[in-house]
């Protein structure tokens, strides 16, 4: 059922809510009302610096794969702090999640929009001049924190300033560019190691997204305030000003917005709510919202578990499968090769991302996120299933299979359940809470992504290849069910309405 507002059917001179003015359709001077709603220019910026934040996202986590055997020949380091070093950026987002992404509730998703941005560009720029293990630990979780506090964030002053029947649509298509950053990340590491055959390599790896993170930051600051945001802690003139601003275009329409107003007897308590009273984390766990919580937390967290693991670790399991691995490195230009070798492998495979998300796009507002999350659990865990059973295959036969296995998987969880549990974190709670609610469910999920990240080389080692995957197939299906037991649809709700 969709929530837009028809022009021709309302009052225009009546207060209305700020989802209400950003979902009417404009109306033609002989009061013909248009068939969508066009978005402005306030609201494509807004989507445009919010997609890039999830391109840094993928760029940087999905590099280290590539980066990291660099720097384990550099710093001399061992398995333990191998996974360390990949679970550092995973750790930071999941405290910058939960720690900084809540803080939108409280003082703006414009305000923590740039400090994301500039936290980022600072540990980006500190990552490269590292000279040891643990200095490079430190500003990979940094950069974590930065990320973390984007996913809630990102999602919602998108979500908040667009109509609710494209929202879907948008909110993946900004996701898409996580996708399109593991690419690049992969890609980029593989030109750079061409390049620049050297140990150091890694550093110019991270360098090259430095001057357009600083842009991007700089872009930020000009982006308005959810007015949604402003409206929920009672600053309603202020609130006026941002939709006004937001949804600016030639001709103005629509004009002088008003926003309804809370009764007078009411006015009070709605300020003190919005000025004194912050919500606790208890809040996500009451009658209200616990069914939310765990079902935005949950299935989540069960598929970070596999889509970090082998998306970080891809080029290292293809080196395995390719015939390299640490027997078969024996100087630096045998690690540089077989870098490239292993790359190239996974930039193949991660186009898959891309496709699979590009269809989440497409269907999200058609089949629904419920479907689409299930139907994506039952394909990752088939894509896996089908890599395993490369281990019992030798030459070109093992090659096909693993590969087959792992693009399924990776389309399948960009359709599914990597695309769906980020867009619906951010719907299922209420505006008060929404920020708290989105983090504490990226935070969550980011536990399985350390524990994935830190344990992976050390699994790899100890149960090998067939016993991990085999276990995140079981991950997989268990995210199904718990979906299917806790499920709560969003397509085309207006998200005022969300948790009344």
């Amino acid at each position: 059922m969709s929530d837009v507002v028809d022009a021709k059917k309302v009052d225009l001179q009546a207060p209305r809510t700020v989802q209400d003015y950003i979902d009417e359709r404009p109306i033609w001077p002989d009061g013909t009302s248009l068939n969508s709603v066009p978005m402005t220019a306030m609201q494509r910026r807004i989507w445009a610096l919010a997609a890039a934040g999830k391109f840094f996202e993928g760029f940087v986590v999905f590099m280290t794969g590539v980066a990291l055997p660099l720097i384990v020949r550099e710093f001399h380091i061992g398995a333990s702090e191998k996974g360390l070093i990949s679970a550092a950026s995973l750790a930071g987002i999941l405290v910058g999640a939960v720690g900084l992404g809540g803080l939108s509730d409280y003082f703006g998703r414009k305000r923590m929009f740039i400090i994301e941005m500039i936290i980022f560009c600072a540990f980006l720029a500190l990552l490269i001049l590292c000279a040891n293990a643990t200095s490079l630990i430190i500003c990979l979780f940094g950069l974590g924190l930065a990320l973390g506090c984007d996913y809630p964030t990102a999602h919602m002053i998108i979500s908040e300033s667009i109509p609710s029947t494209a929202r879907g649509k948008l909110v993946l298509g900004a996701f898409a560019f996580q996708a399109v950053g593991a690419l690049g990340g992969t890609g980029v590491g593989c030109l750079i190691l061409i390049w620049k055959p050297e140990l150091d390599a890694w550093r110019w790896m991270y360098a090259t997204a430095l001057f357009p993170a600083i842009l991007v930051t700089i872009g930020r600051f000009y982006v308005t305030e959810s007015a949604n945001w402003l409206a929920i802690r009672g600053a309603h003139d202020k609130a006026e000003v941002a939709i006004a601003r937001l949804l600016a275009r030639a001709p103005q329409y629509p004009q002088n917005p008003r926003l309804t107003r809370p009764p007078l007897a009411h006015a009070d308590l709605v300020q003190t709510t919005a000025t004194k009273a912050r919500p606790s984390f208890g809040a996500l766990f009451d009658s209200r919202n616990l069914r939310a919580t765990i079902f935005a937390s949950v299935p989540w967290f069960l598929q970070d578990l596999g889509t970090y693991g082998i998306g970080i670790f891809t080029p290292t399991i293809l080196a395995a499968a390719l015939g390299g691995g640490a027997d078969h490195v024996r100087s630096l230009s045998d690690l540089i090769s077989e870098g490239i070798r292993a790359a190239e492998g996974a930039a193949m495979i991660n186009v898959l991302l891309i496709v699979g998300i590009l269809c989440a796009v497409l269907l999200a507002d058609r089949a629904g996120r419920i479907r689409l999350q299930i139907i994506g659990f039952i394909g990752c865990a088939v894509g896996l299933l089908l890599a395993s059973f490369s281990i019992d295959f030798t030459g070109s036969a093992k090659v096909e299979i693993i590969f087959a296995g792992f693009m399924l998987f990776n389309y399948m969880t960009n359709l599914g359940p990597n695309a769906q549990t980020y867009l619906l974190a951010g719907e299922v709670f209420p505006t008060a809470v929404r920020g708290m609610g989105a983090g504490f469910a990226a935070a969550f999920a980011k536990i399985g992504a350390v524990l994935t990240a830190f344990l992976f080389p050390i699994l790899l080692v100890s149960i090998g290849t067939r016993a991990l995957l085999y276990g995140l197939v079981v991950t997989s299906l268990l995210g199904a069910v718990v979906t299917w037991l806790y499920r709560i649809e969003t397509n085309g709700v207006n998200l005022e309405r969300i948790g009344q």
